[in-house]
């Protein structure tokens, strides 16, 4: 508060005056001053619960100069020593590692999805693993070994397969819809290797020969039509201990005095086969069932 005096002087008299006081209050009064306090006394109160908080959460989260709990920040990456992580969103990273006491395990509730980009952002090689399926897109699938050879490779036109054995364990084999090239084709031990076509025909080509061979059992070649062995240019050799044809057809013809039951083999100039009652002399011609 502060008081001012203003003194006169009236003409033709020296005497000076006095003129009344005047009082001119400075400063906040009642209401204000009730709501300044009250909006500084929330302002601690408010500074007070963030300091808190910021404590509580520090100490919940286990920050330190190294990390975040178990949650390390190096200069070469992040590193979690224990426990698992979950992420919300996507995650960018060069390289993914796990511990060298543990396998790596990617877990989701829908699906898995690691995204390959160039540097214009397009995805240029994706794999997707869902709970039905797993699908990749990419331009050549490449799978090596430990010690960098091929496995096996695709890409648009062909599959190449870079061991030296290709091993089908399945109960119904494997199923081609279109030729296959492959050196060598044989079965597991103790097993029966079966070629079959069920509504189409079966072809065995090669340029220097086709050799079928049976170590330990029988060779079955069963067709519901015609069977047909043809050579351009060699011969057809049939080399064996014995040859049994016993489907041959028989002519009705017969020679009298055959007790024996022999027959002789017959050739038409088709090339049809049949027998005949075999006698002193050939009875082919008597008896053609051409």
């Amino acid at each position: 508060m502060v008081r001012e005096q203003y003194v006169t002087t009236t003409q033709g008299s020296s005497s000076p005056r006095l003129v009344p006081d005047h009082i001119y209050k400075i400063g906040i009064y009642g209401w204000r001053k009730r709501c300044l306090y009250l909006f500084v006394l929330l302002l601690i109160i408010i500074l007070v619960v963030n300091f808190a908080l910021t404590i509580w959460i520090l100490r919940v989260m286990w920050f330190n100069t190294e990390g975040m709990g178990l949650l390390q920040v190096h200069s070469d990456g992040v590193k979690l020593e224990e426990g698992e992580s979950e992420f919300l969103f996507p995650v960018y990273a060069q390289e993914i590692h796990s511990r060298e006491d543990s396998s790596l395990l990617v877990h989701s509730t829908e699906n898995v999805s690691l995204n390959a980009r160039n540097e214009n952002g397009d995805v240029t090689g994706r794999i997707s693993v869902g709970p039905e399926e797993a699908q990749g897109h990419t331009q050549k699938l490449l799978i090596n070994s430990h010690n960098g050879n091929m496995l096996f490779t695709a890409d648009g036109e062909q599959a190449v397969i870079g061991p030296d054995k290709l091993r089908i364990t399945g109960p119904e084999g494997a199923l081609f819809q279109h030729s296959v090239e492959v050196p060598q084709l044989r079965s597991e031990l103790f097993k029966d290797l079966r070629l079959e076509s069920p509504t189409r025909s079966l072809s065995l080509d090669a340029p220097k020969g086709v050799h079928i061979k049976a170590l330990a059992g029988n060779i079955e070649v069963a067709s519901n039509m015609d069977v047909i062995l043809q050579s351009s240019v060699g011969l057809l050799v049939l080399d064996a201990e014995t040859v049994r044809m016993p489907s041959l057809p028989l002519s009705k013809g017969g020679v009298s005095g055959n007790a024996q039951g022999l027959y002789e083999v017959c050739v038409c100039p088709s090339g049809k086969l049949f027998l005949s009652k075999a006698g002193v002399t050939s009875t082919c011609s008597e008896n053609q069932e051409c």
